[in-house]
């Protein structure tokens, strides 16, 4: 609700026309600086096209924009791409304070409205290389909230930064952070950051806010990256950055919604760094990351709800590491490995799911010490392999679920030594080897298991096959089609 009225708050302010005078640049004043330095309450800083080497501090209440209408140029607006605040400093010495000030420092209602942003820190274009071609897994486990210099700097204060281009800097493109007992909640609309050595857009430090429509790609760390912050982030795109395209630590509850995602180095959206990283991440497309679409791991526990997650060169949605995800309403298909993957003792809830077509699993478990799942309701239809395979170390409690395959050898349920499951109204319809092949122990109970074209030789057509040393309970379960209903190996079919 905070957001929502600081949002409409800052809106407000911008669209109710204002008495203020105009100074233009160069016109008025020579610099940009010096027309802001003259201006007060409610003017408008009006900048024409050109390279201005400058680096600013705004005052409150004061818009700076760029001369022009809002014409499409080919990263952003034509304005923003011809007006350009140039922060190299050619003479820079070791204690010049000027070297540690941003490109833009903003403040208290004022507006940033139009500008490319650059010429601020060391990019490195060696050191991008590098890291991009190993997915970032050689970078430092640094936290997006580390200090440095920013393009543009939003500290302690609610204000707008809209349709800027910021690049090539040597930190974070645009910084959000909270101060001391001061809120920050600003609107960032509609930026380009690119090609910056630390996130493209940063929220950190308690910093709240509203981060949409921006394009966030070929970043040194994440897209838009979260430390300790909860904006809202909406309808932004972020792509080929080295990390995720949104990453979310060290007790981010951010709402992600609506955003596309892909071709990140990593996850389209990254959840990591303890229990209370909680976002809600819902409404989201992540497809043809380097990695998972969404991933959680190291305790976070998301809400991941109505997601699109497709063609991504392993899982749709992966679970690991401690993480405690709650999953519910997503479309995960045509990835790599699985639809929905676990491992490294998650404790998930997955409910009405559906992951199809993936090219190993629907929904895979992998070898853990002690690992815990519920599958509410899920649909998982048409895997390449297995709909549901589950490995030593998990228990998995399976309720209600239509978990089906046309096709194929592999069983539709595949449950490892080790493994515990408990299976409970559950439809289950293949044309492989069995319905389940349990290792582990199953108990099983009113669930149909269907055979549409029971294998006519070679390998068994069996409703529930229990291999040698493993533990089946089964009660109340309905079988068609199979050659056999259940069976133990070395056993008479029953």
């Amino acid at each position: 609700m905070n957001q929502v009225l600081t949002l409409a708050g800052l809106l407000l302010c911008t669209a109710t026309p204002v008495a203020g005078k105009t100074i233009r640049v160069p016109v008025d004043a020579q610099t940009i600086q010096a027309a802001i330095d003259s201006a007060s309450d409610d003017d408008v800083v009006l900048v024409s096209a050109g390279t201005y080497r400058e680096r600013i501090v705004l005052k409150p209440r004061v818009t700076v924009k760029s001369d022009g209408d809002d014409a499409a140029g080919k990263l952003g607006l034509a304005r923003a791409e011809a007006t350009i605040i140039d922060g190299t400093i050619a003479d820079t010495k070791a204690n010049d304070v000027r070297s540690n000030r941003p490109g833009v420092t903003m403040a208290a209602a004022a507006v940033l409205d139009g500008f490319t942003v650059v010429g601020v820190g060391h990019y490195d274009e060696a050191l991008w290389k590098k890291h991009h071609t190993t997915q970032g897994n050689q970078q430092h486990h640094e936290h997006i909230g580390a200090p440095g210099t920013p393009g543009i700097a939003i500290e302690g204060v609610d204000c707008i930064v809209r349709n800027n281009i910021v690049h090539h800097i040597g930190y974070t493109g645009i910084a959000i952070r909270a101060t001391g007992n001061r809120q920050c909640s600003p609107l960032v609309f509609r930026n380009t950051c690119y090609r910056n050595m630390g996130g493209g857009i940063g929220s950190m430090a308690k910093s709240t806010g509203t981060i949409r429509g921006n394009m966030c790609f070929e970043n040194f760390y994440a897209g838009i990256g979260n430390n300790d912050a909860s904006p809202l982030i909406v309808d932004n795109t972020c792509y080929r950055n080295i990390r995720a395209g949104i990453g979310i630590s060290d007790g981010s509850a951010p709402i992600v919604r609506d955003n596309r995602c892909h071709e990140n180095r990593r996850a389209g959206i990254g959840v990591r760094t303890g229990s209370t990283t909680r976002p809600v991440i819902e409404n989201n497309e992540c497809y043809k990351n380097m990695m998972a679409g969404i991933g959680a791991e190291e305790h976070a526990a998301p809400v991941i709800s109505k997601n699109r997650c497709y063609e991504n060169k392993l899982a749709g949605i992966g679970c690991r590491d401690h993480a405690r995800p709650t999953i519910s309403e997503n479309e995960c298909y045509k990835n790599g490995t699985v639809g929905i993957g676990h491992e490294g003792d998650s404790v998930t809830t997955l409910i009405r799911n559906h992951c199809h077509d993936n090219q190993a699993a629907g929904m895979g478990f992998s070898q853990c010490e002690s690992g815990q799942a519920t599958l509410i309701g899920n649909r998982v239809t048409n895997n390449a392999k297995v709909a549901v395979g589950i490995h030593s170390g998990w228990s998995v409690i399976a309720i209600g679920n239509e978990l089906t395959r046309d096709g194929g050898m592999p069983p539709v349920v595949m449950i490892f030594s080790g493994a515990k499951a408990s299976f409970v109204g559950n439809t289950i319809r293949g044309e492989g080897v069995a319905g389940i092949r349990v290792a582990g122990e199953l108990s099983a109970v009113k669930n149909t298991l269907t055979c549409p074209k029971p294998r006519k030789q070679g390998p068994p057509s069996i409703g529930v096959w229990a291999l040698d040393g493993s533990k089946v309970t089964l009660s109340e379960n309905t079988f068609e089609g199979w050659r056999s209903n259940h069976t133990k190996s070395g056993s008479k079919p029953r």
